[in-house]
């Protein structure tokens, strides 16, 4: 019966999170869209094999063919199926979009609930530090570290030696800026929580730091990381997009939406709609990502409306 007891506010407030996020048309609609989008790029080998076609193999008789049954959304510049390449695509700049935000969280949850428990020196160095990578130009920041060539980097050499090193490549360079929105975030929380009167009895029964921050102030504080996670990945596709549209990012063969698109710019003209597809999926991609951080936000707020 107490087990019961104690269950049921957990429930209650899971269903009163779930009600205030269906409120949000546009987070629910979004939500559909990114499980739509995310569903149609793992079944890329279906559809590729379905369709009988090779997504990287070269065809120059075929070149700028129009949409037909073989191919739903005609060919590219080497008679490539653009369907097959655009979900292909989807796959990769998903993948990275969702790692790095994934990534990001974790750099940015552990100092932002050290600085924000710790208070002090710890708190000082650490937010002095996120506010000179605030400080720093973002974008020319990540053409830069993309632009370093790993070979010549002893502590990066390994990422140099394959096609799918690239991935990780841009993974760790966008996590290790991206972090600083969850930094200040977490810390704002912890800062709030670690006086509350559960984490002081904690401590007065001797609990330590690590213990308390991992059971008491890290669990209460989900809400700020879930909503700016869910909002950093919109900023993730763009960061990869313009990096591999500038050539620094995924490199081809290897199709992502960003190199796509890079690919695409001489052709605007000739065939524009090689340029218009995967624009659209970063455009819908990102737009819906925002709309689900919004609802995310509205949802997980206590001070929202109970009702």
């Amino acid at each position: 019966m107490t087990e019961t007891a104690a269950l049921a506010p957990a429930a209650s407030m899971g269903a009163l999170t779930w009600r205030r996020f269906l409120r949000h048309r546009l987070a629910v609609a979004s939500a559909v869209v990114l499980i739509l989008l995310i569903a149609a790029a793992l079944a890329a080998p279906l559809v590729e094999s379905a369709l009988g076609v090779d997504a990287t193999e070269v065809d120059l008789l075929a070149r700028f063919e129009g949409p037909s049954a073989a191919h739903p959304l005609g060919t590219d510049e080497l008679g490539r199926d653009v369907l097959v390449r655009l979900l292909y695509g989807g796959r990769v700049s998903l993948f990275v979009a969702l790692v790095t935000a994934f990534a990001a969280a974790v750099i940015g949850t552990l100092i932002g609930v050290v600085a924000g428990y710790r208070g002090g020196l710890a708190d000082a160095v650490l937010m002095r530090v996120t506010d000179g990578v605030i400080a720093l130009p973002l974008l020319p920041l990540l053409i830069v570290l993309a632009a370093v060539d790993p070979a010549r980097v002893p502590i990066l050499g390994a990422l140099a030696s394959d096609g799918d090193s690239g991935l990780a490549r841009i993974v760790v360079i966008i996590a290790l800026v991206g972090w600083t929105t969850v930094a200040r975030l977490v810390r704002g929380a912890a800062l709030s929580l670690r006086e509350r009167e559960y984490v002081l009895a904690a401590r007065t029964m001797g609990a330590g730091g690590p213990r308390i921050m991992a059971t008491h102030i890290l669990p209460n504080a989900v809400s700020p990381i879930v909503v700016a996670t869910t909002l950093s990945v919109g900023n993730i596709i763009l960061f990869e997009s313009v990096l591999s549209f500038l050539g620094l990012g995924i490199q081809p063969p290897l199709p992502s939406w960003g190199n796509m698109l890079s690919n695409a710019q001489e052709l605007i003209y000739e065939a524009p709609a090689l340029a218009f597809y995967p624009g659209l999926a970063i455009f819908a991609t990102v737009i819906a990502f925002n709309f689900l951080g919004d609802g995310l936000q509205d949802a997980l707020d206590p001070r929202a409306s109970r009702d």
